[in-house]
């Protein structure tokens, strides 16, 4: 199948606007990325069909893939670098072949990962001209798998689970210049002096095969290299998880923030539905899941995640921990809108007025104890690692509960300090922030100083957060709020706002928004909005948001001192979310 089309092989048929982003691109390789690849899970089960295209646009997809790594009988491995004209990851050097089986029975044939075998076979000829009749399955030995993610800009990304085959074979080699721009042999020798090598983005090396070479490979494997018996003991059953490993290619550039959620969002959200609904009682998982399905922005739970990529090494460990967090985060929203009162939670019912208040109750106490379940599960983590987990985690609930009452005390009290105000946000609020990211570094193995640094920067991040959430309430719609606007002055809430107004003079502009301050449901929308006037009249709005600046300023602070990175870009534009609300 040498210089095969796209009509040769399975494929999907892409849309007007897939066309149209592969405008600028080789129209040769342009027309391989509708080549039908193996959408995957994270343990390599299949879901189906997905263009390539799909697979690594964005925020891609999980696929099938396979790595050959080709040695001649002298013991030498076969490099090759890229071509320039590739879509994705031009010019780098790689293994002898790396791409992807095809969503056909022959390439999708698990048993002895004859699948990828075939598929192997297929692209060897295609990228290297080797002749599939002087090589075979049969020389071929499956090693082991990969679980990876590396973006290379902001518009495509790799994110594989990678089968490694090992063969050894003498083999002549046409490379195909569409594909191919280079090739070399190497020893083990020359190959390590290559990973140690500092070089350009034009001649780096890819950053799955470095975590071959460096993490996966065994240099028994090189021992064994014409030796199938032996390779075949040395193989395992593992996927071996690599994580993010964007880092390891030179001038790769970082994802938006939405993008970057939406890497992992539906793997923590998987896990959250997973953990929620093994309820043996569907009532109670369903008013569990209440609020997930509501949808949700998913920072906490992503946010261990998106640190942990730029100060350390990723693993899936932390989807566990962001998805324990944001259960424990839905847990505290749910008896939030019950001592609130509130009926409207993410534009639909609460979960008390959804289920009664008695189940909602149930629930929330439910979603605790699943939250540390998932929690001491984590893939992952050293045994020692747990203790010290659960008990940041139990601490951060701790103090999240004791911000709630101050928040509920507040209502009662006249007299409602600056310092009091803020010592409650930071237990309600920010500390999820601060606890998020300060696990994240940990987890991912940064120094105590980079860890420190993280918390310091989740905290800032935490209190602006609250505090133009609160302008936010003032400022936007209903609609926008997905809970009626204007509501925190209705219930009397102690806002930072509203602890300003009250220190203001007497007169006719603070008596405007007394008439509504904690009336409840009795207000008339004219005079809230009346109320929400005169706060921002008083200067209350303007003051509170220069304090959210300051907190903004400080975060962005605790980011400068980070070594730049690819994944620094999504946490800046997460520490100017809420502001951007605004604009």
């Amino acid at each position: 199948m040498a210089g095969y089309g796209i009509d040769d092989v399975p494929h999907v048929e892409l849309n007007p606007d897939e066309i149209a982003a592969l405008n600028a691109a080789d129209q040769a390789q342009a027309s391989l990325m509708a080549e039908a690849v193996i959408q995957v899970a994270e343990d390599d089960t299949v879901i189906g069909p997905m263009s390539k295209l799909e697979a690594h646009q964005g925020s891609g997809h999980f696929h099938r893939a396979f790595s050959v790594l080709l040695f001649n009988t002298n013991g030498e491995m076969l490099l090759q670098q890229r071509s320039s004209d590739k879509v994705t990851f031009p010019s780098v050097w790689a293994n002898a072949c790396c791409s992807h089986p095809l969503h056909s029975p022959e390439e999708m044939e698990e048993n002895d990962a004859m699948g990828v075998k075939r598929a192997a076979i297929r692209k060897l000829e295609q990228e290297l001209g080797i002749d599939p009749s002087t090589i075979s399955t049969n020389d071929m030995t499956f090693m082991s798998k990969m679980r990876y993610a590396a973006r290379m800009n902001s518009e495509w990304i790799e994110r594989e689970v990678d089968h490694i085959i090992v063969m050894c074979a003498d083999v002549d080699i046409a490379p195909n210049p569409n594909e191919v721009a280079n090739t070399m042999w190497v020893s083990q020798e020359e190959l390590e002096a290559m990973l140690l090598e500092e070089r350009p983005p034009e001649e780096a090396i890819a950053p799955w095969f470095r975590c071959i070479a460096a993490r996966v490979m065994q240099p028994t494997w090189w021992a064994s290299y014409n030796d199938q018996k032996a390779l075949v003991e040395l193989a395992d059953d593992l996927i071996h998880d690599m994580g993010d490993i964007t880092y390891m290619l030179p001038g790769a550039e970082g994802a938006d923030l939405l993008t970057a959620i939406m890497e992992v969002k539906p793997l923590i959200e998987q896990r959250i539905e997973t953990s929620l609904r093994a309820s043996r009682h569907e009532r109670l998982g369903d008013a569990m899941m209440h609020l997930i399905e509501g949808g949700g922005k998913r920072m906490r739970a992503t946010l261990p995640w998106l640190v942990g990529k730029a100060v350390g090494d990723t693993h899936s460990g932390l989807f566990d921990i962001g998805a324990a967090i944001e259960t424990v985060h839905n847990f505290t929203l749910v008896h939030d809108d019950i001592m609130d009162d509130d009926e409207i939670r993410r534009g639909r019912n609460a979960v008390h007025i959804e289920y009664g208040l008695p189940t909602a109750i149930n629930a929330g106490d439910a979603m605790l104890a699943i939250a540390f379940e998932r929690l001491v599960q984590a893939e992952n983590l050293e045994p020692e690692d747990v203790a010290p987990l659960v008990n940041r985690i139990a601490w951060m609930v701790r103090r999240v509960s004791e911000g709630q009452q101050l928040d509920i005390e507040f209502e009662d009290r006249l007299e409602v300090s600056e310092e009091d105000y803020l010592e409650m946000i930071e237990g309600k609020t920010a500390v999820m922030f601060w606890i998020c990211a300060e696990i994240g570094a940990r987890i991912s193995g940064a120094d105590e100083e980079v860890i420190q640094l993280m918390a310091d920067w989740g905290k800032a991040l935490g209190l602006c957060f609250q505090l133009m959430d609160d302008v936010i309430d003032v400022l936007s719609d209903s609609e926008t709020l997905g809970k009626p606007a204007g509501s925190d002055i209705a219930q009397g809430k102690r806002t930072l706002m509203i602890i300003h107004a009250l220190r203001q003079p007497d007169g006719p502009v603070k008596q405007r928004l007394l008439a509504v301050l904690g009336e409840g449901e009795s207000v008339e929308p004219d005079a809230l909005a009346d109320g929400l006037a005169a706060l921002a009249e008083l200067g209350s709005v303007d003051y509170a948001r220069n304090m959210a600046e300051d907190f903004h300023r400080q975060a962005h602070a605790c980011l400068d001192r980070l070594e730049d990175n690819p994944a620094l870009r999504a946490l800046r534009e997460l520490t100017d979310f809420q502001l951007a609300r605004l604009h």
